[in-house]
């Protein structure tokens, strides 16, 4: 799958409109303004932050074309090129398998080329992306109470709050803890996504024997048919994203209230992850900037610790 390229170690960065303070509801590019971009020695063309909107009048605005070669070479995860005479997508739309609809809404298609949404990025193609628009993916976030020995609930000293825990990978390629998530196939349904990609890289699903595998089946789908809160959907500030192609994902939180249905299921990490494991939550956590922010989210509706500072509350 795609989540297997290195690549996919930035697949999930800092959400947009997402800022500390309450009041601050615009959208803004800064990881997708980025140099060199990922995997490669291309330098974007320079995007002064007051020329990121498109309603911005720029003449002599002049990107660098960049599609990645993974990407050229044509593997089932990807459109072929624009100018491709078999390739006529349908954007805005369910396109066949593929869903070529953003979660922001409509996005402008200029010169049969969609627009990102957000703004400029000082680089046209698709980089090391898929398709030609939104890329999909899905973040499950996995939790749990953290509890003692005997069973009871821990709280954090200092707020008196439960500390609750997620299901966190540390990925081989940057070393960094992130939530277990991975892209959209055709087709699929997030559901399925959440479900799978956590199989795949928090129990490696893949590897396991066809009996193991079905009564590993068995309590995820126990897991992921109870009630869930999707945290986020939407566009993603992303280093790989372009002027033409970018990050979507939705982030959805599946709580063990009572821990009994993941003690069921041992954590082993699958071909993307180095480790896996269940880690506290607190704002010291060092995630991918949006997956601290979906993580923090999930701390927010379950009335979980969070921070031993009281912050001013945020209320979107």
């Amino acid at each position: 799958s795609f989540s297997n390229s290195s690549a996919d170690c930035w697949s999930h960065l800092h959400p947009v409109n997402m800022f500390s303070s309450c009041n601050v509801k615009k959208f803004y590019h800064s990881k997708a303004l980025t140099s060199p971009y990922p995997g490669s020695r291309i330098e974007r063309s320079k995007v002064p932050v007051d020329k990121v909107g498109w309603l911005v009048e720029w003449e002599d605005y002049n990107p660098v074309e960049y599609t990645a070669m993974s990407v050229l070479a044509g593997p089932n995860w990807a459109d072929p090129q624009i100018n491709d005479k078999s390739f006529s997508p349908k954007f805005n739309e369910r396109d066949g398998e593929v869903d070529r609809k953003s979660l922001n809404g409509l996005y402008v298609v200029e010169k049969g080329r969609p627009r990102n949404p957000v703004g400029r990025t000082g680089l046209t193609g698709r980089g090391l992306l898929g398709r030609w628009g939104p890329n999909h993916a899905a973040d499950p976030v996995v939790t749990r109470w953290k509890r003692d020995a005997s069973g009871n609930k821990i709280a954090h000293p200092v707020t008196g709050k439960n500390i609750l825990q997620f299901v966190a990978i540390k990925r081989r390629d940057c070393g960094e803890w992130a939530i277990p998530g991975g892209m959209v196939d055709p087709g699929e349904k997030i559901s399925a996504t959440l479900k799978r990609e956590f199989g795949e890289e928090a129990l490696n699903s893949l590897q396991k024997s066809p009996k193991a595998k079905a009564e590993l089946e068995k309590q995820l789908q126990k897991l992921f048919s109870q009630e869930h809160f999707v945290v986020y959907r939407g566009y993603v500030d992303d280093p790989r994203n372009t002027d033409n192609a970018w990050m979507e994902t939705e982030a959805v939180n599946y709580h063990d209230e009572t821990g009994e249905t993941m003690d069921n299921l041992p954590l082993e990490a699958g071909d993307d992850a180095g480790i896996v494991k269940w880690v506290d939550i607190s704002e010291e956590l060092e995630l991918y900037a949006s997956h601290s922010y979906f993580i923090k989210l999930v701390t927010e509706k379950r009335g979980a610790h969070w921070s031993e500072e009281p912050g001013p509350e945020c209320h979107e």
